[in-house]
């Protein structure tokens, strides 16, 4: 690899399920843009959220962390003392370090090593997206003045000019400060999308896209009856069965969001042309988490299962890299991020990572032979997991019943049957919890004694104390 010092740009999305991308096989879905990577590049079907909701990822990716190491195992608004992020690191090499959109991490306008930090994030006074609404439409102007929910299921179209959707702003906001770049330094471009995250509220172009489109049968697993829930979803919800209308939309909506967000990918890549730069400059396009969309009646994010925790992962290479290009069937991560990024730009890899560059899967060379994930409880205690999987198999273990699941993901990678109590699976069911109760011992933080999995009844803190 010829390092010339490459420009690097991030571009993530928010809950955008590793399904939800044409190259993967979806029937419907339309990613032109973001596909043609793998022209030039590397595409990883089988990539994971190491902790599936959005500040615990954003911290594996920004840190080259693994879940426990970067300070979270779950979902908590607490500040991060990381020193080495990849900003920082990048900077301290001489990047023009540049952070735009949404961000979900705390304090809010942090750098954590950007040099300029531009936020969409949801709250007055840290929202500069929200500022410049009401800048062009007036004081009563609000992203979600359609009336759907931020972490709910509801769906309609994008109700202003498609100029106004938080998704274009990103976009234009990121173009201007690449015009307004150090030109004497490469740089180093976090573009942060909060959709496909709800509200699911496309732009009416890309709501027509899908909406009278036949979507794909959502499937319901032979163990999720549990969660088909008696009760009327919550706007909310995080399980239970909604109507058929309800479930076309909210799934054609995020559909929309989906290829919305590739147009934009597109716009700012024709941007990246005109200003010269495109040739050399390496873009990774990933996703903290999935989405559940009604996949055995489970809503939102926090779960082991594919809909959730499974992410898109694509690398497009500078011309100059001379790398195989294709698909790659290693198991990757978000904490594969970071050095990648590092190695791309020719930076030293600190000893703090625990991620690795994908350079070394895509060489061929020896790889992990799993990836370990995990949430603390969130919606309900029951719900809290560790999970294991290469991309073939995948383990689940529910700390606080100590429950089992065990799925064949090379037969059925819609996880609609549960093996964990199949005697055809016994042998590979001990030997993943066999591996989970080995590297959680090491842990020592009250799942595994080294000997066996430990239940915890508890609610425990998705802060791992210091």
């Amino acid at each position: 690899m010829d390092h010339q010092r490459p420009n690097i740009l991030l571009f993530t999305t928010d809950q955008q399920r590793g399904d939800h991308v044409g190259i993967s096989g979806h029937p419907v879905v339309e990613t032109p843009n973001v596909d043609a990577f793998v022209n030039r590049g590397a595409y990883f079907p089988n990539a994971y959220s190491e902790i599936p909701s959005t500040t615990g990822a954003r911290r594996c990716m920004l840190a080259g962390q693994g879940s426990y190491v970067c300070g979270l195992i779950g979902y908590a608004a607490v500040e991060w003392h990381e020193h080495n992020t990849v900003a920082q690191v990048l900077a301290d090499h001489g990047y023009h370090c540049i952070n735009v959109g949404w961000r979900n991490l705390h304090p809010r306008r942090k750098l954590y090593g950007f040099h300029t930090v531009i936020p969409h994030d949801l709250r007055e006074g840290d929202d500069d997206y929200w500022d410049w609404l009401r800048e062009q439409l007036g004081p009563y102007a609000h992203e979600r003045g359609h009336g759907c929910d931020a972490n709910g299921w509801l769906a309609r179209p994008w109700h202003l000019e498609e100029r106004f959707h938080p998704t274009n702003w990103t976009t234009e906001v990121a173009i201007e400060q690449l015009r307004k770049r150090d030109p004497t330094r490469p740089f180093f471009l976090w573009v942060s999308h909060m959709r496909p995250h709800s509200p699911y509220d496309p732009p009416q172009f890309f709501w027509d896209l899908y909406i009278d489109r036949d979507l794909p049968p959502i499937p319901v697993g032979d163990w999720a009856e549990r969660h088909e829930v008696p009760l009327i979803p919550e706007r909310t919800a995080w399980r239970g069965r909604l109507s058929p209308q309800q479930n076309h939309r909210m799934r054609a909506a995020y559909l929309g969001l989906c290829t919305h967000l590739d147009y934009e990918l597109g716009r700012l890549m024709e941007a990246l042309a005109r200003m010269g730069v495109l040739e050399n400059t390496l873009i990774i396009f990933t996703s903290d988490h999935g989405d559940m969309m009604g996949d055995h009646h489970l809503h939102r994010k926090t779960y082991a299962y594919e809909g959730s925790a499974r992410i898109p992962f694509l690398v497009r290479y500078p011309a100059n890299f001379d790398l195989p290009t294709g698909v790659f069937e290693q198991v990757v991560g978000l904490q594969d991020v970071m050095p990648t990024i590092l190695e791309a730009a020719g930076v030293p890899i600190p000893d703090t990572v625990t991620g690795r560059s994908v350079f070394d899967a895509v060489r061929g060379r020896e790889w992990r032979e799993f990836l370990h994930g995990e949430h603390s409880p969130c919606y309900s205690l029951e719900e809290a997991m560790h999970y294991l999987t290469d991309g073939r198999e995948k383990y689940i273990w529910f700390p606080a019943t100590g429950e089992e699941q065990f799925f064949d993901l090379l037969n059925d990678r819609e996880e609609r049957h549960d093996r964990a109590k199949d005697p055809a699976y016994g042998v590979r069911v001990t030997f993943w919890r066999q591996r989970l109760i080995d590297l959680l011992g090491r842990r020592g933080d009250g799942f595994s004694d080294g000997k066996r999995l430990l239940v915890r009844r508890e609610w425990w803190s998705a802060v791992v104390p210091t």
